[in-house]
């Protein structure tokens, strides 16, 4: 039997951005497996609804915590306040907006445990070493079916 594969999971709370107005905290999890090791996974847990899950870029957090990155359906970006802090200096916050057609989702997120949680990712699987690790767990899964079904054919 196969070890169970190498992950970084983390549990935070975000704030929902319902409207100007309104926003209510929800309990969101992150997790990233060295399997996938391009794609950071959000859970959230709306009030009412099912999970949902969200796949997107690792380097797109990352970059989005210095400054707006994606293009595309999910878009993070830091939150510059009036409190804001030297130039250079971290955000507090950020912003992760996911969007399908014309639906969209705005949460706002801590800096410092996305930070954690991103740097826990980079102990697992260095940015950057990326394409290494997937080419080295395709052929560690070709190999071991490879095995198993030699055995398999001989018993």
């Amino acid at each position: 039997m196969r070890e169970s594969v190498q992950a970084v999971q983390a549990e935070l709370m975000m704030s929902f951005l319902v409207s100007e107005e309104l926003s209510f905290r929800i309990p969101v999890e992150l997790r990233y497996e060295a399997a996938d090791p391009y794609a950071v996974r959000l859970t959230f847990h709306l009030p009412g609804d099912a999970p949902v899950t969200w796949a997107f870029g690792r380097e797109l957090l990352v970059d989005g915590i210095n400054g707006a990155a994606g293009d595309g359906d999910v878009r993070v970006s830091p939150v510059r306040g009036a409190t804001g802090g030297a130039t250079g200096e971290l955000p507090g916050e950020v912003h992760i907006r996911l969007q399908v057609g014309s639906d969209q989702a705005l949460f706002r997120a801590g800096v410092a445990p996305l930070i954690a949680f991103l740097d826990r990712t980079d102990k697992l699987v260095p940015l950057g070493q990326e394409q290494a690790l997937a080419d080295f767990e395709a052929e560690l899964d070709e190999a071991l079916d490879r095995i198993l079904a030699e055995e398999q054919s001989a018993g």
